[in-house]
């Protein structure tokens, strides 16, 4: 019987590996050009990156998916990495990385072809003690100040929606909170889990119920590279499926993410 049990299981492991998707040449050799794996990320996201300090590598979600990406496709990754959501996505325009772990925004689908979003962080306001501002939909009025991170998935969004309030930019996500203390402005706009943090730090500040927008991360490749986006969507939904995204989730204690619904249209 014990035999019979593990002639079944090789069978069944054998069967597995025969069915198992392969990568398809062309889309190895358009995702990895070099021989190796260039994942661009934003190590200013701390939901999707982080740093050990204590030996200085990345981890985090969108790095787990890089791996596993280069694991799949049988090539050595190498993180490049960038400070700002912004420099990540113009860096397409120099070839410095092969894919690339941001948000999928409309401005930026003439030169990086995306796929469907692998998981979404909810984007919405804080504002100051006092404020007579109630609502999501209260912020857009005249004479509100909006501070925000120059660049980022919710400002290009608040950049094509907004139309009365003023957004008032700034190079990175902790100057984008400097300047809504330091100039006394009427909002903060950011991702949900930091406006939290940030909330802590200034009493009697509130994070406003709701959002504005639920930012698509997503994965990317150079425009120009059929097979590797074609590889990349199927890959993007194959991580949702199989559980691989809520473990590294789960792996990595991130609060208010959530794994993005299955693509409707492949």
């Amino acid at each position: 019987m014990i035999r019979l049990a593990t002639m079944s299981f090789a069978v069944l492991v054998l069967s597995s590996c025969a069915t198992s998707p392969q990568v398809p040449p062309a889309a190895r050799s358009e995702l990895a050009p070099t021989g190796k794996l260039r994942v661009g990320i934003n190590f200013q996201n701390f939901l999707l990156v982080n740093k050990n300090p204590a030996s200085g590598e990345y981890g985090g979600i969108a790095v787990d998916l890089g791996r596993e990406l280069g694991r799949r496709l049988g090539v050595p990754v190498e993180l490049v990495p960038f400070s700002t959501a912004g420099r990540l996505a113009d860096a397409v325009k120099a070839g410095a990385w092969d894919v690339a772990f941001l948000a999928n925004e409309p401005v930026r689908a003439s030169e990086i072809a995306f796929s469907a979003a692998y998981l979404e962080i909810e984007a919405g306001y804080l504002v100051p003690a006092g404020s007579p501002i109630r609502s999501i939909a209260d912020v857009d009025r005249d004479g509100v100040r909006v501070a925000v991170n120059q660049k980022s998935a919710y400002d290009l969004f608040l950049t094509r929606s907004l139309q009365h309030a003023k957004l008032v930019r700034a190079p990175t996500i902790d100057a984008s909170y400097e300047l809504f203390v330091k100039d006394k402005l009427d909002a903060l706009a950011g991702l949900k889990p930091r406006l939290v943090m940030d909330a802590e730090k200034l009493p009697g500040s509130r994070v406003l119920e709701g959002r504005f927008l639920a930012v698509q991360q997503s994965i990317g490749t150079p425009q120009g590279r059929p097979s590797g986006a074609k590889y990349l969507r199927e890959y993007a939904e194959d991580v949702k499926a199989s559980g691989f995204v809520a473990r590294a989730i789960e792996k990595h204690a991130v609060r208010g993410v959530s794994v993005a619904p299955k693509a409707s249209v492949q």
